[in-house]
């Protein structure tokens, strides 16, 4: 079954050219369905990326989704235009009265701060509360991760003193292989990671609430999970295209003396071959089963329902 996006999202265009199945809103609500609510919540800079690139893989799913994007009133993006903004993105304050079968919240470029120093921290950590009661289950990626599990289990974040940068092998801990969110997986996976800090697998597996369920002795914790799925946390970017890579390494290539080429990434280690794609096949079976197996299995047909 295909998305449903918001009327003349650019993200349409460009995955029609891929042969992505998606539909606009219009036609949407001529089919006798009841689609699965999923909102984003977009902190990247690069927003018209991050759309395309999780919806390209939302898309690989036989269910209808219903498509919202959230952003916040305590931050303006700089680096998308303010119409795409006010065309497709409602802010938290519109949504809080509505419930949501599920929920993703992505990275942001603010990982170098304390949370508590980041301008929209106290709006964020209100939405994290809201989506506690308002939705089935919540994707957190990247800085999102770290910050959800901070906001809720008190895990802090460290500084790396190199980025944590390229394509890295998970390694899915044993007694979790046969989680739902697994099936169809390799013993090994690989993860794009890229980030500045870290959480530690240490303080996770010290809280009998929080379950480590991927990681890898290079890059650490890879994914955890708690409340039976209703919260994942995703450390890395199963979600990139893959260009991203090579891209934020030329954006800092020469401007900052902690990043280093990104591993396991290009063919045999030369930027000029471009990049070899290994994570793609498990990125797409994530995304099915996270909308399989946590969210449509689990969620209430009555929306109204979810608490």
């Amino acid at each position: 079954m295909p998305l449903r996006l918001p009327d003349n999202l650019p993200a349409i265009k460009l995955l029609e050219d891929e042969n992505i199945f998606v539909i606009d809103e219009t036609r949407g609500h001529s089919q006798d369905i009841r689609p699965l609510k999923i909102v984003v919540l977009n902190l990247m800079p690069l927003k018209i990326t991050t759309e395309t690139d999780l919806i390209r893989l939302l898309s690989n799913t036989p269910l209808q989704l219903d498509i919202t994007f959230m952003k916040l009133k305590s931050h303006t993006s700089k680096n998308t235009p303010i119409e795409h903004m006010q065309q497709f993105y409602i802010a938290f304050d519109e949504l809080r009265e509505r419930k949501f079968d599920g929920m993703i919240v992505t990275g942001a470029p603010v990982e170098d701060m304390p949370f508590e120093n980041v301008t929209y921290w106290d709006e964020i950590t209100t939405i994290f509360d809201w989506a506690r009661t308002h939705v089935t289950s919540t994707l957190y990626i990247c800085w999102a991760a770290q910050a959800a599990l901070y906001h809720f289990y008190g895990i802090q974040k460290h500084p790396l003193p190199m980025k944590m940068f390229g394509i890295f092998p998970q390694t899915i801990n044993p007694d979790e292989a046969n989680k739902p969110l697994f099936r169809g997986f390799d013993d090994m996976f690989n993860m794009p990671q890229s980030r500045h800090t870290e959480v530690k697998s240490e303080d996770i597996r010290a809280n009998k609430e929080l379950t480590v369920l991927a990681e890898s002795p290079q890059s650490g914790v890879g994914i955890a999970i708690a409340r039976n799925g209703r919260e994942i946390f995703c450390t890395g970017h199963l979600e990139y295209n893959p260009d991203t890579l090579d891209t934020e390494y030329k954006r800092d290539m020469g401007k900052r003396d902690d990043v280093a080429m990104p591993v396991n990434y290009y063919i045999d280690n030369d930027p000029k071959k471009g990049p070899r794609v290994t994570w793609r096949a498990h990125a797409n079976l994530f995304y099915h089963n996270w909308v399989n197996y946590y969210i449509y299995q689990q969620t209430p047909y009555d929306i109204n329902l979810i608490n």
